[in-house]
C-alpha cells in the first residue's frame, strides 16, 4: 500500500455539543495536515433532512454516507476511550473493523489506561456467571487484536489528557505511527 492519505477520523466525538465537536476535529485535522495527510470526519458529510423524513431512513442515510467516507479513506484513527459504558462507542468499534476488513490500517487510542477486565470488575465472572476475558488488553480483544493485525497500533494515555475524551499529545502519536505504514 502508498503512504495513506486520507484519514477516517472515528470516535465518539460526533455525539458532543457542536462547538466540542468542532474544536476537537478541528486539532485532529492541524495535526494530520502537519504530516501531509487529510483528516475526515463522520460529519463532513452534505446531508440534508427533511422534517417528513422517518428517523429509520436518516439513520440508514447516515450510515450509507459514513461508509461512502470510509471507503474514500485509506486509514483510520479511532478515539477507542471508553464512552457510556465500559468499552469503545460501538459505531466507532463498527468502523475500526469495516476498515480493516477492506485491509486499511487501523490506529486508535484510549485515555482509559485500566485493562479491560478491570473496567468489568476485576472478576473472573460477572454477575450472571459469564466470563469475563482478561488477556491484559484495553479492550475486547477482537478490537485490539485488529488494529495490531492492520499494521497499526493502540496507544494508551499514561494521565489524564487536557480533555475527557481528547488528548492531542495521544493522537499525534497515531499520526506519528501512520507515518511509518
Amino acid at each position: 500500500m502508498n503512504k495513506p492519505e486520507r484519514i477516517y477520523l472515528a470516535g465518539p466525538e460526533v455525539f458532543f455539543p457542536a462547538r466540542e465537536h468542532q474544536a476537537i476535529v478541528a486539532e485532529k485535522k492541524r495535526l494530520l495536515q502537519e504530516h501531509g495527510f487529510e483528516g475526515i470526519d463522520p460529519l463532513d458529510t452534505e446531508l440534508e433532512f427533511s422534517d417528513r423524513e422517518a428517523k429509520l431512513r436518516r439513520g440508514h442515510r447516515i450510515y450509507r454516507a459514513n461508509r461512502d467516507l470510509m471507503d474514500s479513506c485509506d486509514a483510520i484513527i479511532a478515539n477507542l476511550t471508553p464512552f457510556r459504558g465500559i468499552s469503545a462507542d460501538p459505531g466507532t468499534v463498527f468502523e475500526v473493523g469495516y476498515m480493516t476488513g477492506q485491509g486499511k490500517p487501523a490506529f486508535g487510542f484510549t485515555l482509559d489506561n485500566r485493562y479491560y477486565r478491570e473496567r468489568a470488575g476485576a472478576t473472573e465472572v460477572d454477575e450472571l456467571g459469564h466470563i469475563v476475558e482478561d488477556f491484559e488488553m484495553r479492550d475486547n480483544l477482537m478490537i485490539e487484536g485488529g488494529i495490531h493485525g492492520s499494521g497499526g497500533q493502540l496507544f494508551v494515555a499514561e494521565q489524564a489528557g487536557e480533555h475527557q475524551f481528547f488528548s492531542a499529545e495521544l493522537f499525534q502519536r497515531c499520526v506519528r505511527a501512520l507515518t511509518h505504514v
